[in-house]
């Protein structure tokens, strides 16, 4: 139940309202004239540059795609620093088996990742039946505080009797405010969803405190989850408890935490979860693929400087670049990237979740048990700062002694602290995954537009809350921006399929 993460050339053009732009449409009138410039001759196209391959990046390429009309002439570059796209989704290899190492799970109502799916032709992985009956506990460092029934079996009607028995246990445990707080979730998700609305009632948003109060979300980020939850009626017990372990498995965090981050860690935790079959990566790499871009891998950005009229990006590869457009698709609280002139943003501390993977076998004793059999398949803990990990969780069991676990925790598991955890070990692999903002209530955002003229940075909405849906919709709402504020005076509100295009953006394991 419980889981849980451009270009050569620069152009200059001529600004049209949207009622001039809508009859430019049915006439194909064109709508750029281009200046010739360092890297391009007189005719060529605007260039937009992003840095950043992952979700965001990716889809502010495909929504700029899809949102033009078919004769707005304009080129995508998309710069990442490492050899592969997809940012903080990513896979690891674990003798043989691929499993997921950063972002992990979507929600059944994160519509952009479904129509993506549905887009790229991708494969969703929904966890099984027998899933829903594995068990869970709760571990306070010397024993288990609560625990729930696991039953291995492939009789469906089995394991629906489990499920329902572990519902219940934990309805006896935590009581009416299981349903408290699911309506409190419930209402958080509702608002969230009014980002799927269509232009002729949904805005463009300049600022992220816009974007919250619009949706009816903003409240959530200036009080801790602690406090909203308290205001809902959840008892102490199921805040101390149950929440805790969500938050510190989806965010590496406590319940004090800013609200909205906490109902959508909340969110994470619930029924109809899924992936993608394969890696949650391959949404950034179709994506790429179907918004004729130009990708360079390899190719770290290390300044951004504004020369009027276009931008200059220069990387460690020792090019540079200019572009009419410049999108920021990456957190920059941990990269040196120089803006000239400076750019304003607040400070931000991200927090660092460790996963460890692990091939062998827990060591029972550490948990006060006689056998494997006994350990639950999950095994959360509540806050307590001497606790070495966040959650041991089984991936995959390959026999009745060879297993592979996944571990979340805030700092590196020394070696000697999984010994102890384990009684075998054939194969431990570490990251140390940037994952998120640390949050703290009230929440302050960077602004979209980083210095009011055409260079945007999508990761001010994480903040918020940081989700592969919650980038998507940022990236959306950036991309809205460009076109809205570079192409014409007003919202383009269009959204035309562009033609998809035969790509290979390659991707290798961790």
């Amino acid at each position: 139940m419980l889981l849980a993460l451009a270009m050569a050339s620069s152009a200059s053009t001529i600004r049209l309202s949207s009622r001039s732009l809508i009859f430019s449409l049915f006439f194909l009138l064109p709508l750029l004239i281009s200046n010739a410039n360092a890297n391009g001759d007189a005719g060529s196209a605007v260039s937009i540059c992003i840095v950043g391959s992952g979700i965001g990046g990716s889809s502010v390429a495909h929504f700029l795609r899809r949102y033009s009309p078919p004769n707005l002439n304009f080129t995508i570059r998309i710069f990442e620093r490492n050899g592969v796209v997809g940012g903080r989704m990513a896979t690891v290899n674990v003798s043989g088996h691929t499993f997921e190492a950063g972002a992990s799970i979507l929600h059944p109502r994160n519509l952009h990742a479904l129509n993506y799916t549905k887009l790229l032709n991708l494969t969703i992985n929904t966890p099984s039946d027998s899933e829903s009956s594995s068990g869970f506990a709760i571990w306070d460092g010397h024993k288990f505080v609560f625990k729930t029934l696991s039953f291995k079996s492939k009789l469906p009607f089995a394991q629906k009797i489990v499920s329902l028995a572990n519902s219940l246990i934990m309805l006896l445990r935590y009581g009416f405010s299981l349903v408290r707080m699911e309506r409190f979730v419930e209402s958080a998700v509702n608002n969230f969803c009014k980002y799927y609305e269509g232009f002729e009632t949904r805005p463009v948003f300049e600022t992220v405190d816009e974007m919250l109060q619009w949706a009816g979300l903003y409240n959530l980020t200036t009080r801790t989850l602690a406090m909203e939850l308290a205001d809902a009626g959840l008892s102490p017990l199921l805040i101390q408890e149950l929440v805790t372990v969500i938050t510190r498995i989806n965010y590496g965090q406590s319940v004090n935490m800013s609200g909205l981050a906490g109902a959508v860690s909340l969110a994470g935790s619930g029924g109809g979860l899924w992936s993608i079959k394969g890696g949650n990566w391959q949404m950034a790499a179709g994506l790429i693929d179907h918004s004729e871009v130009d990708l360079h891998l390899h190719e770290e950005i290390e300044s951004i400087s504004s020369k009027g009229e276009y931008y200059e990006l220069n990387s460690t590869q020792r090019n540079s670049y200019t572009c009419d457009v410049a999108v920021v698709a990456t957190p920059l609280d941990e990269l040196s990237v120089q803006f000239t002139p400076p750019i304003s943003i607040p400070k931000r501390e991200l927090q660092h979740t460790h996963a460890t993977f692990v091939r062998g076998l827990l060591n029972p004793v550490y948990f006060g048990l006689n056998s494997v059999a006994e350990i639950p398949e999950l095994v959360g803990t509540i806050e307590d700062p001497d606790l070495p990990f966040s959650s041991i969780s089984v991936l995959k069991q390959h026999n009745e002694n060879d297993f592979t676990y996944k571990i979340f925790s805030r700092k590196s598991m020394a070696d000697a602290t999984l010994d102890s955890i384990f009684s075998v070990r054939t194969e431990t692999i570490r990251i140390n995954w940037g994952a998120y903002p640390h949050y703290t209530a009230p929440e302050v955002f960077a602004p979209f537009i980083l210095d009011g003229q055409h260079l945007y940075y999508v990761n001010a909405f994480e903040n918020a809350a940081s989700t592969m849906e919650t980038s998507a919709t940022a990236a959306e709402n950036v991309a809205r921006l460009i076109l809205s504020r570079f192409f014409t005076s007003g919202p383009i509100n269009l959204a035309n399929l562009s033609s998809s295009t035969d790509g290979g953006v390659r991707h290798v394991d961790l």
